[in-house]
């Protein structure tokens, strides 16, 4: 039978040009009926797969061959996306939103190339094909009219409404939250189609927000009875027969380290003192592998989920609670099975000597970074030095080995980015009642670089016994963004050493270590991290460049990361069997290729999930606050505003529409802004004191504006403002007076869309998601696995993100928090009387001179004085437009 390989490979070759399938099968020599219905069959798949094309002639080729590149699409809230192709050295390819063709955010696409520039770096195509769809479903906002209704997508990178016709309404009624499913796709001037399946609740509805965040990143919630029965099947006990082949620990004074509010505990550590001087460090994993049997209920669930996800008020669990609560959950005084790394450590914190291994522990006591912190620092109370004065020796042996640790990996190289981190406090209502800081105490680095040194460990073990295994992987940063780092970082008198085009990651970490302390140093790491580009999972160990590490892998948390169950799996198979079969090692290889595609796409969604439920949380906790007055820093400067961050994390948008004093201009190589006339600076990492000036909970967002900001001297010509009240007169929109009254031809924003794209382009790409929440800012900085103190998901670069994530999370805001969009004018089909809507119309510089009802020269300038400068910023709301165009449509 003719594999799928050996087609592919014959049609990348350079001398082969589109055949028919009667060629393709006289070139394959295929004689009898089956293998001729077989190869069809495989023709069909790869068609359908894009990985082939057929041509109007039915001719099959590679559509690398014929000018088109195969890749996900990643759209953006102004209507243009990205192709993330599938060779991962290609580069990204721009797509104006008229090219889109009908292709939503997360589509597996093919595209052609339409233009390069000079240098071949930036490209640009449309699309020509969608291979397969992203969504089969979308939540959002059920607003009614007479005989249909629209759901306006939470997803603001659709932006096309979805219409609902009167037979799908299914109960729905306006200002209901609900989930569509999509029946039609946007085709043309065609909106999709869509029939509500789910209602959510009324949009202001206790809890709503929350379930609608996780429909919408359709994280799954409820296990199946199947999976739920299995688990319910497993022993809550350990037996005897359990305990065959394992090492007993249980005589050793083994503890967890973990957060007060922790109830999955499956890490566990130990360390000793060797006569000769050295270390022995025991870390000690829960065997969920044990429990979790490849091909089960079980592992398909934790397979399909990727990880648990932790959101503000509550965790969605990988496994079900009794195992990742119960008999997998490394409790105090009770047996647990575990997967053991234990490394002996010279003085200058190398590993002389370790071994991996099955055992069974016994836990002492089940500690918090709290109590660790407090008994480490002197500052705990008597009562507490009295109950674990039995422990103080190895607390603090244990300081001791992980600042040895420490020291040697920041010697080597690693980066260390200590951005704060915060947790939201929230009530029985899951209201937010208080934003505090995490602290990163020295408990907390214990346990990071145990962890670090054994996912270190494992990994090189297995990379060198050439087994299937799944690594945890960080690029070298791109070229062009390193450069662009390179050439900041001296506006302040720094200069970083490298060759070429590429930088040593110790290099960077030195830098981080001079900067330490000054007013610089917040501006120059967060530089640093967006240049950074995103941790992933990968079955080839290609290094990680944030951790200066050559292997690296996630082993420490099975309970909550199903690679590291994976690995758990290879690692029992490869030490109970020895020698894996052929068979059993090609099938493993495919796999694990799979498995690291689809871990890292969960992680992502887990991830942004997470993020919005903070960005909402954040924006409720400061819905009472409007009109209060805080210090804050700036954290990310655009052509459409600055970003503050306040005190407690929270973080707001001061519009450059809303800056009277001056015309500021973006210099985005100095990551400033600049006034015109007063050359005030507004540059990153500035300190400013800001008034909280509105707040949407719809849209996650805070505004802020400058207290210290006076209105803007300026003059207006007679000509402008006539303008003004000539475009009112007709129409248009609710934006603010004075785009062209204000500005004239200097006007700051220019193509929007073009700005928006170019500045993606530079790095903001991949954070660009949902508008929103704001969130394109900053760029794909995050994941670099930093060691950070985020409670069980922040463990030294073992969790989902580390602290590099964690601040590259608040620095994905997009250029689309500028003018909102509209879904543009609404027209009734003749043929089918459903009505059509045409792509995005931007309603900010639309609305210009808003309601000037005014005559004559003196007032018309008045008003224009008034909203001069306001500009494209203003907010062309959604809702009123729709409400419009929907009128004439019926109209």
């Amino acid at each position: 039978m003719i594999q799928r390989d050996e087609v592919l490979d014959f049609m990348r070759e350079t001398a082969y040009k589109p055949m028919t399938y009667q060629e393709l099968e006289k070139h394959f020599r295929i004689s009898n009926s089956q293998d001729f219905k077989d190869f069809l069959k495989l023709l069909n798949e790869l068609e359908n797969e894009g990985q082939i094309l057929r041509t109007r002639t039915e001719r099959y080729g590679v559509p690398e061959r014929m000018n088109l590149l195969r890749g996900k699409l990643q759209a953006h809230a102004k209507g243009f996306g990205f192709l993330i192709p599938d060779e991962q050295d290609h580069p990204d390819v721009y797509i104006h939103a008229n090219d889109m063709n009908g292709a939503m955010n997360g589509d597996i696409i093919l595209v052609r190339i339409t233009s390069k520039s000079a240098a071949g770096g930036k490209l640009e195509g449309e699309v020509v094909r969608v291979v397969s769809r992203a969504n089969t479903q979308m939540v959002g906002l059920f607003q009614a009219n007479e005989g249909y209704a629209f759901v306006v997508p939470d997803d603001k990178r659709v932006i096309r409404d979805i219409f609902i016709p009167k037979h799908a309404f299914n109960g729905a009624m306006d200002g209901h939250k609900v989930v569509v499913k999509l029946v039609t796709y946007p085709e043309g001037r065609a909106a999709a189609e869509g029939e509500v399946i789910e209602i959510l609740g009324h949009k202001n509805d206790p809890g709503v927000d929350i379930i609608s965040i996780i429909r919408k990143h359709q994280l799954p919630e409820a296990f199946s009875d199947e999976v739920m029965e299995q688990a319910s099947a497993v022993p809550e006990v350990i037996s005897d027969s359990d305990l065959v082949g394992r090492r007993d620990l249980r005589n050793k004074r083994i503890v967890t380290i973990d957060g007060e509010d922790a109830k999955d505990l499956d890490d566990a550590v130990n360390v000793e003192l060797l006569d000769n001087g050295n270390y022995v460090l025991g870390v000690h994993i829960a065997d969920v592998s044990y429990y979790v049997r490849e091909g089960s209920p079980l592992d398909r669930e934790a397979y399909n989920r990727g990880c648990s996800v932790y959101l503000v008020d509550r965790v969605i669990p990988m496994l079900p609670h009794r195992l990742s609560n119960g008999i997998c959950s490394l409790n105090p005084q009770v047996d647990r099975l575990t997967m053991s790394c234990e490394m002996e450590f010279d003085a200058n914190g190398t590993v002389v000597r370790h071994d991996i291994f099955t055992s069974v522990i016994k836990t002492s006591e089940r500690m918090t970074y709290t109590n660790v912190r407090k008994l480490l620092s002197g500052e705990a109370e008597p009562e507490l030095v009295e109950k674990y004065a039995y422990l103080m020796d190895d607390f603090k042996l244990m300081e001791e080995l992980a600042m040895k640790l420490r020291n040697r990996r920041m010697k080597r190289g690693a980066i260390d980015f200590d951005f704060q981190e915060s947790k939201i406090l929230v009530d029985a209502n899951g209201k937010p009642t208080d934003i505090i800081k995490r602290e990163r105490s020295i408990a907390e680095q214990i346990i990071e670089e145990f962890m670090l040194a054994a996912n270190e460990t494992v990994a090189e073990h297995f990379h060198w016994m050439k087994v299937p295994f799944l690594y945890r992987i960080h690029e070298d940063p791109d070229s062009e963004k390193l450069m662009h780092l390179m050439e900041f970082i001296t506006n302040f008198g720094y200069v970083v050493k490298g060759k070429g085009n590429t930088i040593h990651p110790r290099a960077l970490q030195t830098l981080l270590e001079e900067i330490k302390g000054t007013k610089e140093e917040t501006v120059i790491a967060t530089v640093m991290l967006r240049s950074m580009k995103q941790a992933k999972y990968d079955a080839q160990s290609t290094g990680h460049f944030g951790l200066a590490a050559e292997f690296y892998s996630h082993f420490t948390s099975p309970i909550r990361r199903y690679p590291d169950l994976i690995i758990h799996r290879v690692i029992r198979e490869v030490l109970e069997q020895g020698d894996m079969s052929d068979k059993r090692y090609e099938y493993l290889s495919e796999r694990m290729v799979d498995i690291a595609k689809q871990s890292s796409e969960r992680e992502r969604a887990s991830v942004d999930a997470e993020r919005e439920t903070e960005a909402l949380k954040k924006a409720e906790f400061m819905l009472d606050k409007v009109g209060e007055e805080f210090e804050g820093i700036i954290s990310s400067v655009t052509n459409f505003g600055i970003f503050i961050e306040l005190d407690n994390t929270v973080e707001g948008l001061i519009r450059l529409s809303d800056m009277h004093d001056d015309y500021y201009h973006y210099h985005e190589a100095q990551h400033a802004l600049i006034g015109e006339r007063t050359s005030r600076v507004f540059r990153l990492g500035d300190e400013v004191k800001v008034r909280v000036a509105r707040v949407s909970t719809e849209e996650h967002t805070i505004d802020f504006e400058m207290v210290d900001m006076k209105p803007r001297q300026q003059k207006v010509s007679l000509v402008d403002a006539l303008k003004a009240v000539r475009r009112d007169k007709r129409g248009g929109g609710r934006g603010r007076a004075g785009e062209a009254a204000g500005r004239g031809a200097r006007g700051r924003g220019g193509d929007r869309e073009r700005g928006a794209a170019e500045a993606a382009r530079s790095g903001k790409r991949k954070a660009s998601g949902a508008g929103s929440s704001r969130r394109a800012k900053g760029g794909p900085a995050a994941g670099t696995d930093a060691p950070t103190s985020g409670g069980k998901r922040g463990r030294g670069g073992i969790a989902t993100g580390g602290a590099a994530e964690a601040a590259g999370s608040k620095r994905s805001r997009g250029a689309d928090a500028i003018a909102g969009t509209s879904t543009g004018a609404a027209a009734s089909s003749g043929k089918s009387g459903r009505l059509r809507r045409s792509g995005s119309a931007s309603a900010g510089a639309a609305g210009s001179a808003g309601a000037l009802r005014a005559t004559g020269v003196e007032a018309a300038k008045a008003r224009a004085l008034e909203g001069a400068g306001k500009g494209a910023g203003a907010e062309g709301g959604r809702p009123g437009a729709k409400k419009r165009k929907r009128k004439a449509a019926k109209k």
